[in-house]
């Protein structure tokens, strides 16, 4: 076995002089090893009996419980909305509450809200007279809630206190473990046109009189009390979403007679609200699992739309264990559905519509809903609801349990493009995807936007890419697969090699960041994609993914939940790419600093001679393989003659001497030996990603774990030992690891063409 030994002597000589450079400039510079691989431990909360040190829920943990029957009534000809509700709370937590903490989140719209003035604002020197009325004529809108009793069920008046967007409500006496207490509020608010005004829901105002409801954060909602904070009772200031319990709903919904309705929840009396046409096309579709069924037509629209019924409908809806409630109404809709297996049980994929949205919506919405729910319960659990459904809504994407609002609408004439086609297909499935993170998943958005945001928006890019996959037909002439927007690791590398003063880490409040698109939705997305595809491998990452997800349905996980679980069920350390993508604004950036090129030569090169001298060894007695570099003085042409493992001497003669024939045959004989040095001049810590390319013309590809520079967070060196000559070599050749600057990406390096001189060539070409 002496060849190995000779050349792993003569590859530790090389590997011993990097690393004494490396010292050496380590004393010049001073220690700038930043230890990206410090665990976590300083940023997590201790585990305790609540939220285990594995990410799994422990033994005592605890959620409380809010159910809730209301009687709502909206005023078509006032657009206004009235409400009735009895909140019936569980106390399930170890601690003794002696007030309760209610959301009015509707008081972000209040005349004198704070929230209009927290952004800074500046004269724009010109604008249309409709912007200039609005900004500066104009009174504001008055949309907040108008809460007129507050009462127990013994009709007794209750003590209460609203702070914005808060209402604190005194208890007659503390509630203790397991105590129940149930209590009334009576409401009515202004509902706002979200087209004009913005917001989450509202209605939007057609040319011939009619409105489109999209009705949510529509009644006083029970805050969160949990084992992290206490109640969660930070102020909604118009971004930052929603925290909420679980619980039953008993919601009892009046309309104009015309209308057509659905939202959170099982409709209770369909016969009595639905056409004995509705009813048989109902039944059809609960059967037809390839194409959507049209219950509610569009000539039976356009007929409701010339009415204007002073008659009443009451709808009634009822869930079970749900965090929230939403729902839809006008007299403009057309509604269709199909059926999809989940598991054991059929849900229905359910879309309402007006004519406006068609014929992209008839076409797209409802299929899109389906491949939704197949891809996210492959990926997590199975869908625990009966049904989902998308609402057109003109400038809206939003999410409820069971029921979002989606944009994307043709022309006039009924011709859309394709980023219209592809933008409304995206929104559905992100929207409908929300029924797992946060509907189920139940993180606090109001505290950490990308556990709901980006997890989803990871999520949609798979769903984006099966749904393409599925229905073929859904992608345009020359798109061979879905053109998702946020997911590869590409689309994020302008946010983040952008200015810094501009960026925040993932783990920053929603309100507080600056980009909030890039940092909510685009880079968690990308960071969880670039884990399954580029560092843990599919099959790891999305085991522990789906144990996530299990562990944490109908429950409020933390980051560190998630964090934890997804090393427990991988044993993959993680720490690393948690700290870097989530807690810094760093950026990727590798290269190829040094490519060095060493032959084999039986006579002694300089640097053994003088490695020998320094430790009084003589070389004479010792029988040894050299290597000489490229370039070097010591290299000439002679020497290079007599590289070939087949023909040195000292090579052939050590395989001789210690190898039998059928050992020979399977040893390699390299021929040519590389020095790289890799060089990391951004923050992230990333596996290194090699491309090496052979004079045959023929590639192979190396992935050096992220681990490589644990010991030098600057640069690194691998001695590659080839048979064949390597021609050129590239870091990440296929742009997995979101690095800002490919310039140095490349040996030979590579001339980058510019902006300028890519789009001067587009136009010769033209």
């Amino acid at each position: 076995m002496k060849l190995f030994k000779y050349l792993c002597l003569s590859i530790a000589f090389i590997s011993f002089n990097a690393y004494a450079q490396d010292q050496e400039q380590e004393v010049q510079t001073g220690h700038t090893n930043e230890n990206k691989f410090k665990q976590l431990y300083d940023e997590f909360a201790t585990p305790n009996m609540y939220r285990t040190g594995s990410g799994a829920p422990g033994p005592a943990y605890y959620q409380q419980q809010a159910d809730y029957k209301m009687d709502i009534e909206i005023n078509d000809e006032t657009a206004v909305l009235s409400g009735y509700e009895t909140i019936t709370y569980t106390n399930n937590s170890p601690d003794i509450l002696t007030y309760l903490w209610v959301q009015l989140d509707q008081n972000v719209r209040q005349k004198d809200s704070p929230s209009k003035d927290i952004n800074s604002s500046r004269i724009t020197p010109a604008l249309s007279p409709s912007r200039f009325a609005s900004s500066y004529m104009s009174e504001r809108f008055d949309g907040g809630f108008n809460v007129e009793e507050v009462t127990a069920t013994n009709g007794k008046d209750l003590p209460f206190m609203i702070n914005q967007t808060m209402m604190r409500v005194e208890l007659p006496q503390p509630m203790k473990t397991g105590d129940k207490f149930a209590f009334n509020i009576k409401w009515w608010y202004q509902i706002n046109n979200h087209v004009t005004d913005g917001g989450r829901s509202g209605f939007e105002l057609f040319p011939d009189g009619n409105r489109n409801y999209v009705i949510a954060q529509f009644y006083p909602r029970m805050a969160v009390y949990n084992d992290v904070e206490g109640w969660q009772n930070s102020q909604f200031w118009g971004r930052d979403e929603f925290a909420l319990p679980f619980g039953n709903f008993e919601v009892n919904i009046t309309v104009p007679a015309d209308h057509l309705l659905d939202g959170t929840g099982r409709l209770m009396n369909r016969s009595e609200v639905f056409s004995k046409d509705m009813m048989k096309r109902y039944e059809q579709a609960k059967k037809s699992y390839d194409e959507p069924v049209i219950i509610a037509t569009q000539s039976e629209a356009e007929a409701r739309e010339k009415g204007r019924s002073k008659k009443k409908n009451t709808w009634k809806l009822y869930a079970e264990n749900v965090r929230d409630f939403g729902f839809a109404t006008s007299r403009k809709y057309i509604w269709d559905m199909m059926a999809v297996k989940i598991g054991g049980q059929d849900v229905m994929a359910v879309s309402l519509y007006s004519k406006e949205g068609n014929p992209l919506w008839e076409q797209w919405s409802t299929k899109a809903v389906a491949s939704t729910l197949k891809t996210y319960s492959r990926m997590t659990f199975d869908y625990p609801y009966h049904k989902a459904i998308s609402v057109h809504a003109r400038r809206q994407g939003m999410e409820y349990p069971m029921i979002c609002w989606n944009y994307g609408r043709p022309d006039e004439n009924g011709n859309y493009d394709d980023r219209t086609k592809y933008g409304m297909m995206s929104v559905i499935i992100h929207e409908v995807g929300h029924n797992f993170f946060p509907m189920i998943i139940n993180s606090d958005e109001r505290q950490w936007t990308w556990m709901d945001e980006g997890l989803n928006t990871f999520m949609q890019y798979v769903a984006e890419q099966d749904f393409a996959e599925w229905y073929p037909a859904a992608l345009s002439a020359g798109d061979d697969k879905y053109p998702s927007r946020r997911g590869p690791a590409k689309n994020i590398v302008r946010y983040m090699g952008g200015n810094q003063d501009y960026i925040a880490p993932i783990m920053t409040k929603g309100l507080n960041t600056y980009q909030f698109g890039n940092n909510a939705y685009g880079k968690p997305a990308t960071a969880l994609n670039i884990l399954r595809e580029t560092v843990m491998g599919r099959e790891l990452f999305d085991y522990a993914f789906k144990e996530y997800a299990n562990r944490w349905m109908f429950k409020h996980p933390t980051p560190e939940d998630f964090f934890r679980t997804m090393e427990d069920a991988s044993a993959f350390d993680l720490d690393w790419y948690w700290r870097g993508w989530f807690y810094t604004t760093d950026w990727t950036d590798i290269g190829l600093k040094d490519v060095k090129k060493y032959y084999v030569s039986s006579e002694p090169n300089q640097y053994a001679k003088n490695y020998a001298s320094s430790r009084n060894i003589n070389l004479e007695e010792m029988d040894l393989v050299y290597l000489v570099e490229e370039g070097s003085d010591e290299f000439d042409e002679k020497l290079r003659q007599g590289t070939s493992a087949d023909n040195s001497p000292s090579l052939k003669e050590y395989m001789m001497d210690n190898f039998t024939p059928e050992e020979r045959k399977n040893i390699k004989q390299p021929k040519y030996f590389y020095n790289i040095t890799f060089e990391k001049p951004g923050g992230l810590v990333m596996p290194i990603i090699v491309e090496f390319t052979y004079a045959d013309g023929s590639t192979k590809t190396e992935t050096y774990p992220a681990q490589i520079w644990r010991y030098n967070d600057r640069e690194v060196t691998k001695v590659i030992a080839s048979e064949k000559e390597i021609v050129s070599i590239k870091v990440d050749p296929k742009q997995e690891t979101a690095d800002i600057d490919t310039s140095n990406n490349s040996w030979p390096k590579e001339v980058e063409e510019s902006e300028f001189d890519t789009f001067k060539n587009k136009v010769k070409g033209k």
